[in-house]
Order: C-alpha cells, then sequence, then structure tokens
C-alpha cells in the first residue's frame, strides 16, 4: 500500500501529539482519594411473596421487607459530593416483577420540575429517577428505566458502556405522587420485558437521581462521573426467576386513505400486521413480524446537505431497534464503513418512501458470554429489485473484564438485483479502570464484500483509541480507517469510498469550585485527514478547535469555534441547482460562537452565528431557536436555520423551518406536531400524530401527514400529497 508524502507528515504529527497525551494526562497533581479507586459495591435483594398496589403510595407492606438503599453520592456538581437532599429506595422482586419504590425527600417540594407528560418523550430536563439492570452482569449492556413526578415512562437499552439506544421501548408500571416532603415512586419491572440468565444470582444495578432545578445528578454507584453498565454496582439473590410462556403477541390494524392533489386521485388501504415475539429461553428471543405497518413512526428531521457526501439518518422504527443493540458493531468515530444500517430495509434508496415488509424473523439474545442475533427480511416485489429475503448475522463474545470480539454477515441487496454479501470481524477492548482518572477503550473492526461484477478493493478496515475522562482532565482519541474503492455494504453505510482518513482529538475539561455562575470550562482540539488511495491526493482536511466553552450550573453552554477546511475535488460539485465548485483544491477558514440555553428553563433561546470563507467564497451562517415549556400540559420549539453562500459561480440561500408543538391532555392522551420547510426541496411538510396510551403495549394512534410545495418560506403553499391513518395495536403477553 503506498502512503504518500504529505500523509506520512499528517500521521507522525498526530502520533506525537498522542504519545504526549498520557504524560500530560498522568502528570497533573491528582491525590488519590477513596473515589479515585473504584470499588464495586454489593447489596442482598430478597424475594417477596407480597404485591405492591403501584399507585405512587408507599403504604404496602411490601416496602417494610424490602431492601433499603440511601448511601446515594453527588455526581454534579461534585464528584463524589454529599446530596443536597435525601433519597430512600426500596428494592425487592417476586415470580413476576422486579420492584422499585423511592421517597425522594425535597425541602422545596414546590420547586420541583415535572413538564414532560408524554409517555416515551424525555425527561433528562425533569426531576427523576433511573433504574439500571445489567441482567447479565458483564458491565457492558444493561436495561435502563426512567421516570419523573408524572409517572411519565421513559426507557433506553445500552447497547455498549458508552452507547444507549434511546428509542428502545418496554412494556413496565409506574406512578408517582407529589407530597409536602418532596414525591414518591414506585416501579414494577415485568421479567418478561427483559432478557437475563436463569442460572445467574447476581445481576449488575445502578440508582440515579436527578434535581432540576439546580441540574444535581446523584447515584448509587459511579466512577469519573460516569454512570453506566461499567460504573454499576451488583445486586445478590436473584434466584428461581421465571418468565411465564415467554409469549407476546401484538396484532395491529391501520386503516388510511391517501390523496394525490396534482392526479386528483386517492388510494384507500386497509393493512392488518401481526408481531409475535417469543422467548425460546429467558435470554433468547424469537420475532416474528407480518405485513409490517410503519405508519405512526415519527419523521425525520430535515438536513440541508452543502457536502458532496450522503447524510446519516437515525432509525426510529420499533422492529429494528428492539435488540438493537445485538447487532451493534464496532465503534468507531465515523458511521462511514458501517456494515450493517437498518434504514436500508423498508425504505427505498432513490426515492426515500416506504418499501412494504412482508415477513421478517428476528432472533436475538445470549448465551452465556456469547451473544447472537439473525434477522431475515422480505419486502414486497418491486421490478429491478431481488426478490430473495435479506439476512443479517451477528455474534459477539465478551472476553476479559469488559472486552468483547466479535464477527457479522451480510447477504441481500434490498434496492438491486446485484447479488451482494458482507463479512467482518470487529474487537472491543475496553477498561474503566485504566488509571485514577481516565477510561480506555480500543475498537478495531475488518470487513470484506463481495458484489457481483465488482473485482476491485472491497475490504475495509479501522483502528480506534480513546483516552478519556468526565472529570477534570485531558482526554484524546486517535483514530485510522481505510475504506477501499469498490467495497460496499449493500445491508450498510458508506458515503465515503476509496479513501483512508486519520483522526486525532484532544480535549479538556475544568470543575470550576465556588463559582455562582460557571460549573466547568471545556476545549477541544481537532484534527482529521482524508486522503484517496489511487492517487494520494487529499480529499479533505479539517483543523477546528473550540477555544472555549463555558457551561453553567443550568446547563447553559457559551462557545467559540475556529475551523480551517481543506477540499480536493477531482470533478466538479453541483452545490446547488445550476451553480457548480470546479474540480480543484480549496482552503478555508471560518469562526463560529453560540449559546446553548438549558432545557431546565421555561424559556430556551437558542443562537448561533459562523462566518467564513466557502470554497472559492463566503459562507454567512445563522442558527435561531426559541423553546417554551410553560408546564407538564403543553410545549412548543422552533428554529431557523439560515446558510447564505456567495460564490463566484452565482450565489444562493437555504433555509430549514421547523416548528414542534406538543399538547398533552394527560398522561394517556397526547399531541404532537411537526412543521417543516427547506429551500433545496422547495416544500413544507405536517406531520401531526394524536396518541392514546391507556397503558404500556397499548396505543392507538390518529396520523395526518401533508406535503406541500411551496415557493417560500410557508409562502404559495400548494398541497402536493396527503395522507391521514389510524392505527391500534395491543400487546397480549402470556
Amino acid at each position: 500500500m503506498k502512503i504518500n508524502k504529505h500523509f506520512k507528515k499528517s500521521f507522525f504529527y498526530t502520533s506525537i501529539l498522542m504519545s504526549l497525551l498520557p504524560t500530560l494526562v498522568f502528570g497533573q497533581s491528582s491525590e488519590l482519594n477513596e473515589e479515585s479507586i473504584f470499588v464495586r459495591k454489593s447489596t442482598d435483594i430478597q424475594r417477596t411473596t407480597l404485591e405492591p398496589v403501584i399507585d405512587g403510595v408507599l403504604d404496602d407492606e411490601i416496602w417494610k421487607q424490602a431492601t433499603v438503599i440511601t448511601d446515594l453520592h453527588q455526581v454534579n456538581p461534585v464528584d463524589h459530593g454529599t446530596p443536597t437532599q435525601e433519597s430512600i429506595f426500596y428494592v425487592t422482586y417476586d415470580d413476576n416483577y422486579f420492584y422499585v419504590a423511592a421517597r425522594l425527600y425535597d425541602t422545596e417540594p414546590d420547586e420541583i420540575i415535572a413538564r414532560t407528560m408524554i409517555q416515551g418523550q424525555s425527561i433528562r430536563f425533569d426531576d427523576n429517577v433511573h433504574v439500571i439492570l445489567d441482567t447479565f452482569n458483564n458491565s457492558r449492556t444493561a436495561f435502563r428505566f426512567v421516570t419523573n413526578a408524572n409517572a411519565i415512562r421513559d426507557d433506553a437499552v445500552f447497547e455498549s458502556p458508552t452507547s444507549a439506544n434511546f428509542d428502545w421501548s418496554g412494556i413496565w408500571l409506574v406512578d408517582s405522587q407529589v407530597d409536602d416532603q418532596g414525591w414518591t415512586t414506585e416501579i414494577a419491572i415485568p421479567f418478561t420485558t427483559m432478557n437475563f440468565d436463569p442460572n445467574a444470582t447476581t445481576w449488575g444495578f445502578n440508582l440515579e437521581r436527578e434535581i432540576a432545578r439546580t441540574n444535581e445528578r446523584l447515584a448509587w454507584s459511579s466512577f469519573n462521573r460516569a454512570i453506566d453498565p461499567s460504573t454499576g454496582g451488583q445486586i445478590v439473590g436473584m434466584n428461581d426467576l421465571q418468565q411465564g410462556l415467554g409469549l407476546d403477541i401484538v396484532p395491529s390494524v391501520t386503516v388510511a386513505n391517501a390523496e394525490n392533489h396534482i392526479n386528483n386521485s386517492s388510494d384507500s388501504r386497509f393493512d392488518p400486521s401481526l408481531d409475535v415475539f417469543y422467548k425460546f429461553t429467558p435470554n433468547l428471543t424469537g420475532a416474528l413480524t407480518l405485513n409490517t405497518d410503519f405508519s405512526a413512526t415519527e419523521v425525520d428531521d430535515r438536513q440541508v446537505n452543502l457536502t458532496r457526501f450522503s447524510l446519516f439518518f437515525p432509525e426510529k422504527r420499533d422492529f429494528f431497534l428492539q435488540d438493537s443493540e445485538i447487532f451493534s458493531f464496532g465503534g468507531a468515530t465515523s458511521n462511514n464503513g458501517t456494515p450493517f444500517y437498518s434504514r436500508r430495509i423498508g425504505l427505498d434508496a432513490a426515492s426515500g418512501q416506504p418499501v412494504d415488509i412482508d415477513v421478517g424473523g428476528k432472533l436475538a439474545g445470549r448465551i452465556g458470554n456469547l451473544s447472537v442475533g439473525a434477522l431475515v427480511v422480505q419486502q414486497e416485489e418491486r421490478v429491478g429489485v431481488e426478490d430473495a429475503p435479506l439476512f443479517v448475522g451477528r455474534v459477539t463474545q465478551n472476553i476479559l473484564e469488559e472486552s468483547r470480539v466479535g464477527a457479522i454477515f451480510t447477504q441481500g441487496d434490498p434496492n438491486s438485483l446485484i447479488d451482494n454479501s458482507l463479512a467482518g470481524v470487529d474487537f472491543r477492548y475496553r477498561n474503566t479502570r485504566f488509571s485514577t482518572n481516565h477510561t480506555l477503550t480500543g475498537d478495531f473492526w475488518y470487513q470484506q464484500s463481495d458484489t457481483d461484477g465488482l473485482t476491485g478493493d472491497e475490504k475495509a478496515y479501522s483502528a480506534n483509541l480513546d483516552l478519556s475522562t468526565e472529570n477534570t482532565g485531558l482526554s484524546g482519541t486517535l483514530g485510522y480507517s481505510y475504506i477501499g474503492a469498490e467495497y460496499n455494504p449493500a445491508l450498510g453505510f458508506a458515503n465515503r469510498r476509496g479513501i483512508e482518513k486519520i483522526d486525532a482529538e484532544m480535549q479538556g475539561r475544568y470543575y470550576v469550585s465556588n463559582n455562582p455562575l460557571l460549573r466547568y470550562y471545556f476545549g477541544r482540539l481537532r484534527y482529521s485527514h482524508t486522503r484517496r488511495i489511487d492517487n494520494g491526493e487529499m480529499q479533505s482536511e479539517e483543523l477546528s478547535a473550540r477555544l472555549f466553552s463555558l457551561n453553567s450550573h443550568q446547563a447553559d453552554r457559551l462557545y467559540l469555534d475556529v475551523q480551517r477546511e481543506r477540499e480536493g475535488l477531482v470533478a466538479d460539485f453541483q452545490i446547488s441547482p445550476g451553480i457548480v465548485i470546479p474540480a480543484g483544491k480549496y482552503s478555508f477558514d471560518s469562526a463560529e460562537f453560540g449559546l446553548e440555553s438549558s432545557e431546565f428553563r421555561t424559556f430556551i433561546p437558542n443562537f448561533s452565528y459562523k462566518q467564513g470563507d466557502f470554497y472559492s467564497g463566503e459562507q454567512r451562517q445563522m442558527g435561531v431557536g426559541l423553546g417554551w415549556q410553560p408546564g407538564p400540559r403543553f410545549s412548543s420549539n422552533f428554529s431557523y436555520t439560515y446558510t447564505n453562500v456567495e460564490l463566484p459561480q452565482g450565489d444562493f440561500i437555504t433555509r430549514i423551518v421547523s416548528l414542534n408543538a406538543t399538547v398533552a391532555f394527560s398522561s394517556t392522551w397526547s399531541w404532537i406536531n411537526l412543521v417543516q420547510y427547506d429551500d433545496l426541496s422547495s416544500s413544507a411538510g405536517l406531520n401531526s400524530r394524536l396518541n392514546w396510551n391507556p397503558q404500556a403495549g397499548e396505543n392507538l394512534y390518529l396520523v395526518i401527514n401533508y406535503n406541500f410545495d411551496s415557493d417560500g418560506v410557508f409562502s404559495g403553499v400548494s398541497a402536493r400529497d396527503s395522507e391521514i391513518a389510524l392505527k391500534y395495536s395491543k400487546n397480549f403477553r402470556f
């Protein structure tokens, strides 16, 4: 492999920078104390024969027999500091449920913040409590259950110690009450909601509390301000756990009518669908989906792309989110080179329109230290697309204390007749206790695709090292990736091929003591260089610095960034209709400052401004946002992004406008509305969803989608197409 002189030089200086990092880090003055050395907490739990009434009132006899936990400590603002408020947790279990109750004292009960009243929405900026259950006690994956004083269910699954999938949704029970002493909550988590090892008597376990008005975080177990599966404690005494039949049957029906307002035509549909989940063992689940319907799925946020590389959008569909942590691969800092990207399935690559899934099957879970996943999907038959089933297989083995090694295989192309397959291996090394203040993570992977008609370089590989801390100190990363010119993950994501890239980043954080306004300072230096493999020429280069970021106790942020970019175009690039940037090498500088207000506030203004060179011209970009959350029943957020580009070849302006308004009639009825507009597509869209959620696992949706052609920002508007859909689903668990 031929490496040009410039690339060698870049890599050389980057390596020197990173080699100095341990010296800089460990050279800091740091006295060892009891929180500097992680000692895993442990507590016993007893089975109960009693059953509480889940009403948020702690008057049930069961809580007198439960394990009592009171020794929480601060994570923020002072690591292992003394909490300002007292917390008492009660933990026990029976044949069917894991129970947690809490008495959360507050000296100012009228100041308790509980502004979220819609099930499933984030309650990060409310007073809340977290329960983290690492059911395999592997310090890598876990379930997270969160609630607030309105008894809202917010949950997630940790795909790794540092990555949680917040779109995952489980079935569990909760109720909360506010009184003159603070607030209380009762939680019942069915064992049928979680995979676990029935022979294990010890689970990883943690508790967390957040006090919103002071932005105070408390935890039962943490290390270096991190609260995740690798820093949790243990709960001992989980015996004879059962999951019943382990069978979930989820029928749903959708009635919809779509109209094309240009052609003056309409189309009605009646779509019954069925999802079936069966636990072959308590930790191995099979899933079957028939005639899957995604009409109630949240729409994507619009983006304007001023690069020549495609954008990455997150998955939001429940079928693919279930057990998504099993299929996660690698851990590189870029999405380029992802072997499995579930949005390739059920969406047309050219139009972005949904494609019906006739049948899909999934098997996912754990067998001892081995995690396995298999996915098979049959899409509807389309012209020009292979009708063979699409397949993804994934296996990982836990090794050492916190690390894993794995392999992945994919087969099929959802958007062509060309046969495609891919095989890959990955290794993640993680050491939370690498030093008294740092975690060391290493990610290494290799992939090889095989596409009919391609005979060139179809391999891709990556290596990444990360030394990080959330405490006062320095952190840094160093990464390298290689993507072959013919690498083709038909079920994955690759927006740059035929390149190799180095990344390096150093950041520093300093927590301030006894400052009434600031909690910590933050700064960052980042460098990346991407070159073409075929000729060794630079494709992209970036050197950027966050000169300062001032972070308040209320999570407000004021920052200043500077950036130098270089781009090498081997072909003309049409950046906007009728405006073409000629091939050549370009270098341009820019600066950006911004103010991000905390979402703890009722009014949430945000502002950013960026100005500088852009290719052979100039660019000015302004972002304005305003959120309003007066209480638990209504919230709204407006954002406007304006970009003005002036080039010798011509000028253009892009705008993205978004307005979100949410109404919570109660904790079971909600109405969510999103209106978006962007210049590049000259279109506006409305997504309105009325949702009835009487209990976890049961939903009724009324969804209205309208798309409009628009000459300007909501001017010259004419309807293009629309759809109204009514969907009902219910989970029957046995």
